[in-house]
């Protein structure tokens, strides 16, 4: 017995039944309690809002009524036949004029003229109204005294037994001299609440000295409850419980009531009015409510008990089957699977595990792809890293390269020039020419090491793929690789940023190299352009292995190589596609296996087309008659070889020459003397070039406005952007005897 008690006392089941018994009793109990409640507050508050409406709609129509009154005799007033009618002060012309309005105006019950001291000239009634005209003027002396000084006003008023809405309008003679007081009369009565009742749904009783003086309830109800609400009236105002509800029956109909005042009279006690809204259908809801809900909730529990056993019985094994596998899971067993042996919610739960369960395996296999690629990306960024600090001290090498350089290339031209010896002559051209070629690998490294803005002008193709063959001239040579061209003379120019196109050109042809050289001892890339309807075609044709055709369609992917790992990043084509579609043109590949690959660029051309270029070589320049004439020029320079190249040059042109080391040596020298001319290194320690021209403009304008500026840093855009601003010239390093002597002679000329 104590075991069966136990295990009904421990079964999932029972413990499941018996709370959802007990709490369906209690869920009765509480929507029942609840369900009057609310039913009540909600009858309540639906009364509130209906009676607040029927208060606003009355005292809103009331002002409508006292507005339509004010509005329609507001402007007759000053009607010729008004003022005619009311100078005359004629009483009985006057009374038989009101009585002819009145009959004629709709909702206008008595009418009286006032003279200006104060007696009423003149009343009238409409017909069969049986009105004390004298009780009508006595009451309504407030809103008259009102018109009488100028003013309208508006009153509510009690004649006799009837409740009256009063409007009296000051009138007007000739020169706006007053003339008397109108006051209209508009009884407020049956009609008035039953229009009122029709449009609220409510009922309206008016009280008056504690009678009923109209209401929109029956006659009979009139007669046996008048009474009751004249005193249920007195005892609201009595415990000043305007605007409250209070419950109330009439008969066997139980209302709430509600007092209000009249808004044209306010503070007047003796004037009130009820409005009655019927709570009987609410109240008569309610009851039905709760006699359904017990029936429905003794229904309801007893199925509930049912249907929750069988269902407990449903979820109990498919809950147990996935607790085992969750457990499979969390030990890490990917591959456990909840049988699906249902088609409910359970069934879709063991569904739903099922593909969590692949899902996380999924999951497991991208993680590790992933994890591999990132550390494959990893290694590709810090070899990027790797090759933009290069880029950066070697374009820092290369701009140091070109002061020796200047000062090889200014020397061997002098010797060269003053040479008889033709055997020397001709060492000296050599000398030249290598210090040239230095010169071109310099402004090669500078200009592709450098970064810059997106740069849009004409670019010469075929110049441009000179330049890119020459960078590369090195690795090419040691690679075996021969690069041929075939390129179209006269080819237009296309509007592009050659930085970026040199960027594409070096790209595929240190692709091509580098595939001919893992696979043979050597071979040549073929470079041809060609203008075709508008378009400039770039063909670049290597004599490799090619590549595979299952490789054709992913080679512009990112991140996809063909080399060994850490021999490439995937990158050079993806942005030699991007690049090369950014300008507007295509770019395509083909290949195949062991006939090299093929890379086709085709580019929209411009109209100018480029005139072929002559290949100059080192000529010696024409002799030239000194033109210095003993005239001073300062050379400012850190650099011991370039002062002495320039001053031997400047000497020998007829020049007296003075130097400084330094910028502020410079600027000592600057004062006292007067130099025809200023050569001054761009950088230079302690004291820039540019700080030189800067104090040299504001103390000495008209030597800043002779200085000549010496740099081997003119594609650096700050300093190219400087010298534009200020439209100074300069002389690039390295630079020939006849650059110098052209910038020399343009600075004298201004002189």
């Amino acid at each position: 017995m104590g075991k069966l008690r136990a295990a009904i006392l421990l079964s999932f089941r029972s413990k499941l039944l018996l709370p959802v018994l007990l709490i369906m009793a209690a869920l009765v109990a509480a929507i029942t309690w609840v369900v009057t409640d609310r039913v009540t507050a909600q009858a309540e508050a639906d009364a509130r809002r209906t009676l607040d409406t029927a208060d606003a709609v009355f005292k809103k129509s009331q002002e409508i009524r006292a507005n339509n009154l004010l509005n329609r005799f507001r402007g007759r007033r000053g009607e010729p036949r008004y003022k005619a009618t009311f100078q005359t002060r004629h009483a009985e012309t006057v009374r038989q004029f009101l009585f002819q309005e009145i009959n004629f105006e709709q909702g206008v019950d008595v009418m009286t003229f006032t003279v200006d001291d104060g007696d009423m000239l003149a009343a009238a009634t409409r017909s069969g109204l049986n009105l004390p005209l004298g009780d009508f003027q006595t009451d309504g002396d407030s809103a008259i005294s009102e018109a009488l000084a100028g003013r309208e006003h508006v009153d509510t008023i009690i004649v006799g037994d009837r409740l009256m809405d009063v409007v009296a309008i000051p009138v007007m003679g000739v020169g706006d001299d007053l003339l008397g007081a109108l006051a209209i009369g508009s009884e407020v009565g049956d009609h008035v609440a039953q229009e009122l009742s029709a449009q609220t749904k409510c009922e309206v009783v008016f009280i008056a000295h504690g009678k009923i003086a109209g209401s929109s309830l029956s006659t009979l109800t009139v007669q046996s409850q008048g009474g009751a609400l004249a005193a249920l009236a007195a005892q609201l105002i009595h415990n000043q419980s305007q605007g409250d509800l209070t419950r109330v029956e009439l008969g066997s109909t139980p209302y709430f009531a509600r007092l209000g005042h009249f808004q044209s009279a306010p503070g007047r006690g003796d004037i009130s009015y009820l409005v009655l809204n019927s709570c009987e259908v609410p109240l008569q809801t309610l009851r039905q409510t709760r006699s359904a809900i017990f029936l429905v909730s003794v229904i309801g529990i007893l199925l509930g008990g049912v249907v929750v056993w069988y269902f407990v019985r449903r979820v109990v094994e498919p809950l147990e089957r996935l607790r085992d596998s969750v457990e499979a899971v969390g030990r890490g067993d990917l591959s456990a699977r909840v049988e699906v042996s249902t088609h409910d919610e359970c069934g879709d739960l063991a569904i739903v595990f099922n593909r969590m369960v692949g899902n996380l395996q999924a999951s497991r296999l991208e993680l590790e792809q992933a994890l591999e690629k990132l550390r494959t990306t990893q290694s590709q960024l810090v070899q990027s890293e790797k090759l933009s600090g290069i880029g950066e001290f070697v374009a820092g090498v290369a701009h140091e390269l070109n002061n020796p350089l200047t000062t090889v290339m200014g020397f061997s031209e002098m010797l060269h020039k003053s040479c008889t010896d033709e055997r020397e002559r001709k060492k000296l051209d050599l000398v030249h020419k290598s210090a040239k070629r230095c010169h071109k690998i310099v402004q090669n490294l500078l200009s592709f090491a450098r970064q810059r803005p997106p740069e849009r002008k004409a670019v010469d193709v075929n110049r441009l793929l000179q330049a890119s063959a020459e960078f590369l001239e090195y690795q090419m040579r040691t690679s075996n690789v021969k690069v041929q061209f075939d390129c179209a003379p006269g080819l237009p120019t296309t509007h592009a940023d050659p930085h970026q196109l040199q960027q594409v050109f070096i790209n595929l042809m240190n692709n091509a190299r580098q595939a001919i050289e893992a696979h043979q001892p050597s071979g040549v890339i073929r470079v041809s352009t060609a203008l075709d309807d508008g378009v400039i075609r770039i063909v670049f044709h290597d004599s490799g292995p090619g590549i595979s055709r299952e490789n054709l369609s992913k080679i512009f992917n990112p991140f996809f190589t063909t080399k060994e790992v850490g021999k490439g990043t995937g990158l050079g084509l993806s942005l030699c596609y991007g690049i090369v579609r950014e300008h507007g043109g295509q770019i395509e590949v083909a290949s195949e296996l062991g006939d090299g690959a093929k890379f086709t660029i085709e580019l929209p051309a411009n109209g100018a087309h480029v005139a072929a270029e002559i290949d100059t070589k080192f000529i010696r320049p024409a002799e030239e008659v000194a033109f210095g004439n003993g005239r001073r020029v300062l050379i400012i320079d850190d650099e011991e070889g370039i002062l002495e190249m320039l001053g031997e040059l400047l000497k020998s042109l007829g020049f007296e020459v003075d130097s400084a080391k330094d910028g502020e040596t410079g600027l000592q020298r600057t004062v006292g003397n007067r130099y025809e001319a200023v050569f001054c290194d761009w950088k230079m320690p302690g004291i820039s070039g540019q700080q030189v021209y800067e104090h040299l403009r504001h103390e000495q304008p008209a030597v800043a406005d002779r200085m000549i500026f010496v740099t081997g840093d003119v594609a650096n855009e700050q300093t190219r952007s400087f010298l534009e601003s200020e439209n100074r010239p300069f002389v690039a390093k390295p630079f020939t005897i006849r650059d110098l002597r052209e910038t020399l002679r343009g600075v004298l000329s201004r002189n």
